[in-house]
């Protein structure tokens, strides 16, 4: 296993603090769903606090990222859209850290368009983790046939590591989960297995597979590359049995095996 990194149904209701940033001119800055409103220019960040070691951030009511602590600062997987860098890093202070490294679940617009950003203020101590085939992507190559649905801004930010299967970023362990992107991953915390599923479930009123539409929260189907595969990885992540589930999109759930459970059979149908 390599380790990449330097050194019942419950919705969890954990404390929450709010962090604003202040307006951007970053002409990157970009809302992957753009149709739901333009990026504010005073970005919102609120924190929840789902384990001693997961910190929940969820920007614009609808996007998640996450602060997993780690013995050298945090990791922050995945970074919502443009606009939210420095509160996100008000967020890791808050949270009694520094952010050490970025990793990312996949490479959608609402999950890396805070990265350039994110990049330039934190510097090049900070490590950027890409799944492989979604860094590809965005370096041009063309991996699959047909057009990607999803946003995939232009990104300046080069990955320094390509994330594959069994890969280890700290404590998380890199699950592969591709579907909703070519390259979509998920990451397992082997200290109390948090699993951090990204897109391949949402969690809006009830879990949802995004290989079909579903009216709580439709856009993340309709940004699903492959939704045969996308409902193969959601069968594979609920294998782990995960303690608690978190995502991109929606609130945690404790003990989600029986809402995982319904959500692949819907996806069945």
């Amino acid at each position: 296993m390599r380790d990449v990194a330097r050194a019942d149904q419950d919705v969890v209701t954990d404390s929450a603090q709010t962090h604003t940033e202040r307006p951007s001119d970053d002409a990157g800055a970009e809302n992957a769903y753009s149709h739901l409103g333009r990026v504010t220019s005073r970005a919102t960040v609120k924190s929840a606090r789902i384990t001693e070691n997961v910190t929940q951030l969820t920007r614009a009511h609808f996007v998640n990222a996450y602060l997993v602590r780690e013995d050298d600062g945090l990791t922050l997987v995945d970074t919502t859209m443009g606009g939210a860098a420095e509160a996100l890093i008000a967020a890791a202070s808050e949270a009694g850290g520094s952010i050490r490294r970025v990793a990312l679940t996949h490479g959608h617009g609402d999950h890396v368009g805070s990265l350039d950003a994110l990049s330039e203020m934190l510097g090049d101590a900070v490590e950027v983790l890409m799944p492989e085939l979604d860094a590809r992507i965005h370096a041009g190559e063309k991996v699959v046939e047909g057009k990607l649905p999803g946003s995939w801004p232009e990104l300046r930010t080069r990955p320094g590591v390509h994330l594959s299967a069994g890969d280890r970023v700290g404590s998380l362990e890199v699950i592969a989960s591709p579907g909703h992107t070519p390259g979509h991953v998920s990451f397992l915390d082997t200290r109390d297995r948090v699993l951090i599923a990204g897109d391949v479930y949402t969690t809006y009123g009830k879990a949802a597979v995004t290989d079909h539409f579903y009216l709580r929260f439709p856009f993340a189907a309709m940004a699903t590359w492959d939704k045969v595969k996308d409902l193969e990885s959601a069968r594979a992540l609920r294998a782990l049995d995960p303690a608690i589930l978190v995502v991109g999109h929606g609130p945690a759930l404790r003990q989600p095996a029986a809402a995982m459970d319904a959500a692949t059979a819907r996806g069945d149908r």
